[in-house]
């Protein structure tokens, strides 16, 4: 098959990154963009005449994003408002999902490789609209950080996207516009001999890169511009649909293989919903109850099919009828609890303790995070104490 050549610029749909300091109207700019569907992670755009979904958690962000995939409903651009909580809004699913109270829980550097991983599929997913011709931006505060170079002897101070260090290269890379929205300050010599700073007021856009900010742009931007949209409407009046990413038809892919039923399935009972929230404290109860939605692709109990809201009440019902020793010890902390059987629970009930297959989850868990500790006392509590002479 011969080349499909294609010659000159070719106007397609933008990925870009809007970051700056707090309060410059990044939002506000943002939604001038002709067309602009926003999804508001943080409930910041309230006061903004534009068209939004509110989304302030991973899945509901997921959700939104496939919605629109699949049907663009007209809308030309999505804006991602933030980046930085769309981020932590991932980490915290992560967390819930595995169970962990920190990310540095996962040991080191595991659980920032399992963050980045959820990005770069999020991103393969809108490189999907993109392909669409639909534009996608992201708008993100910024932070200051301080940096040494290995050719420099003495560090300095420059802005950055407000990210981890493992996601802010990731979008950087991803995007072909990156603009930094400052206010103008001028460094003035007082009457004192003192430097002192003057202006504030005028909002600019940095377009390209500099020791002191990250931007970039693939447009022929100059070095800087007025914060006005009219500066770059040129960029989104028109696009056209654009060859996907191989990360992208590789998600399209995925999404083309799963076949709708014919009907859609029918929602979870009443009952079934109260079943599940009764049982929601138990110990293990929530990571079956977010297994149960990811697999919906449901955000609420009530859009999960009645099939498997049947199951997940079963499952439920079981770990309540369960005793602690089923599902909180760890095999090797159940079969040393087991061969010390007796000797365990007259410690326990030395200490005021029920028998350890009747503990509640929390002293049960005391028990697994104190194993070590656990055994001496037994075994020390056990030995006969020795005869006066």
């Amino acid at each position: 098959m011969p080349l499909q050549i294609i010659r000159g610029k070719r106007q397609g749909a933008i990925r870009a990154v809007i970051y700056g300091t707090e309060g410059i109207g990044k939002s506000t700019f943002a939604s001038k963009i002709p067309e602009a569907l926003i999804i508001d992670t943080e409930d910041g755009t309230g006061q903004i005449e534009a068209a939004r979904v509110i989304a302030l958690d991973w899945r509901a962000i997921e959700h939104a994003v496939k919605e629109i995939i699949a049907d663009a409903q007209g809308f030309q651009a999505v804006v991602i408002d933030t980046a930085d909580w769309l981020e932590k809004a991932l980490i915290e699913h992560v967390l819930r999902q595995a169970g962990k109270k920190s990310i540095e829980d996962f040991g080191y550097g595991k659980g920032y490789t399992i963050i980045q991983e959820h990005v770069v599929r999020f991103l393969a997913q809108l490189d999907q609209l993109i392909a669409k011709g639909v534009h996608v931006v992201f708008v993100a505060h910024a932070k200051v950080t301080r940096t040494s170079p290995p050719d420099q002897t003495d560090g300095f101070d420059r802005y950055e996207l407000k990210l981890t260090k493992q996601v802010a290269p990731l979008l950087k890379e991803w995007a072909d516009l990156v603009l930094f929205c400052n206010y103008r300050i001028q460094v003035v010599e007082g009457t004192d001999g003192r430097l002192k700073a003057q202006g504030g007021k005028e909002r600019i856009m940095h377009c390209v890169h500099s020791a002191a900010w990250d931007a970039k742009n693939r447009f022929g931007l100059p070095d800087e511009l007025p914060m006005e949209f009219a500066k770059i409407a040129h960029l989104f009046s028109s696009s056209t649909p654009r060859p996907a990413t191989p990360a992208a038809k590789a998600e399209a892919d995925v999404q083309a293989a799963v076949v709708a039923d014919p009907a859609p399935a029918e929602r979870a009972t009443a009952l079934q919903v109260a079943a599940i929230q009764a049982a929601k404290s138990k110990p293990g109860a929530a990571a079956l109850i977010e297994e149960a939605l990811a697999y919906c692709e449901a955000l609420d109990l009530e859009e999960i099919e009645q099939s498997v809201a049947g199951k997940l009440v079963a499952k439920l019902e079981a770990i309540t009828a369960a005793k602690p020793a089923g599902y909180v010890f760890p095999p090797a902390v159940l079969a040393w609890l087991e061969d010390n059987d007796a000797a365990v629970n007259a410690y326990f009930r030395h200490v005021g303790w029920a028998p350890w297959r009747e503990l509640d989850s929390d002293k049960a868990n005391s028990v697994v995070d104190r194993f070590e500790k656990l055994k001496g006392a037994v075994l020390a509590h056990s030995k006969p104490a020795k005869k006066a002479a």
